[in-house]
């Protein structure tokens, strides 16, 4: 049985090589000054999205849901609680946690401030469609309010 040749894109494909992308530790910890993205997954033809994200003392991602894809959420460092529908869960570091699709959730970091990967599955990239096109499945969904806001 042979197997289909690839598409090329007229573009050299990058070898699969296994490669070191950050140093976490040392990302995090650095004197906290602001939250936000730390570094996030960038190499071309990745099937994974992955960011490294900061949240200062008190910072707070406001409830939501992601309804296509699961995420993975490792906590490197801090401290804080994510709420659920079902209840609250503390966040220590070394807390590794499975956000199936269309799960719930907001998360307030501690005291000490929280740091934490978010790995998921690459979204497919912008299509451009008419509106005639599109149905009530794939019809764009509002985004939920801000993402993060200071208490």
């Amino acid at each position: 049985m042979t197997m289909p040749e690839r598409q090329s894109s007229g573009q050299p494909e990058e070898p699969a090589v296994a490669r070191m992308l950050c140093d976490v530790q040392a990302l995090t910890g650095k004197s906290p000054e602001s939250s936000g993205v730390l570094w996030k997954l960038a190499e071309s033809g990745r099937q994974l999205d992955a960011n490294l994200i900061r949240l200062l003392a008190g910072d707070h991602i406001a409830t939501h849901a992601e309804p296509d894809l699961d995420v993975l959420i490792l906590v490197v460092t801090g401290d804080g609680v994510m709420d659920t529908p079902e209840g609250a869960l503390p966040l220590t570091a070394g807390v590794l946690l499975w956000l199936p699709h269309g799960s719930t959730r907001s998360i307030i970091a501690g005291p000490g401030g929280l740091a934490y990967v978010t790995v998921h599955r690459r979204r497919p990239g912008m299509q451009i469609r008419r509106r005639s096109d599109l149905t009530p499945a794939t019809a764009p969904q509002p985004m939920p309010p801000a993402w993060r806001t200071r208490e």
